[in-house]
């Protein structure tokens, strides 16, 4: 937490609030965590996009005119319990402060992060650099997908790297294998269960943006919106955090295993694992 719908609710919550505002100053403690961001002050916000799990403020000079291109790029990762909130809390970690007013970002566990970087320029973080395409944009094709899909290893992991799609992570991956019908350690998938998976992840992130994404209990660090909304998605899980309880589809109790280092839920039942012998290159 958070991925790709919670990024994008965030972006869409509070890009009204940043838009066309110029940074003040950018407020915190931790230059190695939140880096170059004395080079945002005195730059006009031109606008905020998302890519995968990462936001983007992009920066334009004061003096430029409203449709010409901005040239720095403040960079959010929003990390497992990040956000932002209209009032200082316990927990915040940046003041961001603008001439329209201040909005805070707050994290208990500091996994988050944000650097100011020339525009496109991702050297420095190299996870953006080599994400795979949006999974509710048209460049993401299922028959691309489908010849990555043909040689993955298990397909969760897979999944998780962000490579073949981006802003897929924990929550999503196993939501969208449950819809799919595939193991999370199925490897080199068929055409037919690539095609699967492909519409169940489009379908899954679909539903949980429109939805403001996921909110998992009452503890610190649990998503929420700037104003505190919680997200709305979790009562439309079908497998993430329901270890023990009926699978939906066949009634089967849902198990929980370690594959990748992550917890993965999964219907043993419907969602069976194929072994498949290695075909050797001649």
């Amino acid at each position: 937490m958070p991925e790709l719908p919670e990024v994008e609710t965030t972006r869409r919550k509070i890009e009204p609030l940043l838009s066309g505002r110029t940074i003040l100053e950018v407020v915190h403690d931790a230059p190695h965590r939140y880096r170059d961001t004395h080079r945002a002050a005195g730059r006009r916000i031109a606008g905020l996009s998302r890519r995968g799990k990462y936001l983007l403020l992009h920066l334009a000079e004061q003096s430029a005119a409203q449709d010409e291109a901005h040239d720095l790029e403040l960079l959010v990762h929003l990390g497992m319990t990040g956000g932002f909130r209209l009032e200082q809390g316990q927990h915040t970690r940046v003041t961001l402060r603008t001439d329209g007013g201040d909005l805070y970002f707050d994290d208990p566990r500091r996994f988050g992060k944000m650097a100011v970087v020339p525009a496109g320029e991702y050297a420095g973080h190299p996870t953006l650099l080599a994400m795979g395409p949006e999974p509710l944009s048209d460049d993401f094709r299922e028959e691309a997908f489908a010849r990555l899909a043909a040689t993955c290893g298990p397909v969760k992991p897979w999944l998780l790297s962000q490579k073949p799609v981006s802003g897929v992570g924990n929550i999503y991956a196993d939501e969208s294998l449950w819809a799919a019908q595939l193991h999370p350690a199925q490897t080199r998938l068929t055409r037919e269960e690539a095609g699967r998976l492909y519409h169940a992840v489009r379908e899954v992130m679909g539903h949980a943006v429109a939805a403001g994404g996921s909110s998992l209990g009452d503890g610190v660090g649990n998503y929420r919106q700037h104003d505190g909304q919680s997200g709305g998605y979790q009562t439309q899980h079908h497998a993430y955090g329901r270890a023990g309880q009926p699978c939906e589809r066949c009634g089967a109790p849902i198990e929980k295993i370690v594959l990748g280092g992550r917890g993965t839920h999964f219907c043993p039942v419907c969602q069976p694992l194929h072994p498949r012998a290695r075909q050797e290159t001649p």
